[in-house]
């Protein structure tokens, strides 16, 4: 994420992920949005990001990529359809799911290495941890809605990789990242 994303890129992402999503579980009169590439530069470029959606406030599915490898554009549709169907943690939706869900993209920003899990801001940063194979990233926003401290959000990330609780707090063997997003 190098710069802030302008309001018709936005609305072009959610517009193409509701699209998508449609496609993915079948819905007949999906929503009309644009198809093809893009031509807003922003959207063609290289990005990563997390579709989340919701019923009723609570989580329905979130699926998202921690690097750029393809354009800003595709990875949200491929996000969109992936986080209603192949979430494991929920069965594949249907259509008739689509009219109760609401819809949330995270673009995220560069991972930055950190020398110290508190070198981070609740709600401003994520995180991401890594050691060997096991990894595992917690969106800003995880921390806010669950009211986590900084040591309860750095462990829930390390148990989500597989790893001990506390692996955040041993010198060396782990890789502590924080990043930002983009929400809309």
């Amino acid at each position: 994420m190098t710069a802030a994303l302008l309001e018709n890129d936005r609305r072009e992402l959610l517009e193409r992920a509701r699209r998508r999503a449609a496609e993915a579980v079948g819905a007949k009169g999906s929503p009309a949005a644009p198809r093809g590439e893009p031509t807003s530069e922003a959207l063609l470029a290289p990005g990563a990001a997390f579709v989340t959606w919701r019923k009723a406030g609570r989580l329905r599915g979130c699926i998202g990529s921690v690097t750029p490898t393809r354009p800003l554009w595709l990875d949200v549709e491929e996000h969109a359809a992936d986080a209603l169907v192949s979430d494991p943690r929920f069965p594949p939706a249907t259509a008739r799911d689509l009219p109760e869900l609401e819809l949330a993209i995270s673009v995220l920003g560069p991972l930055e290495r950190i020398s110290s899990w508190e070198d981070l801001t609740l709600g401003v940063h994520g995180t991401f941890v890594s050691k060997g194979r096991r990894s595992a990233l917690m969106l800003p926003k995880v921390a806010t809605e669950w009211d986590m401290t900084l040591p309860e959000l750095w462990e829930q990330t390390c148990l989500k990789a597989g790893l001990p609780g506390d692996a955040f707090k041993a010198p060396g063997g782990i890789a502590l990242y924080r990043f930002v997003t983009e929400d809309f």
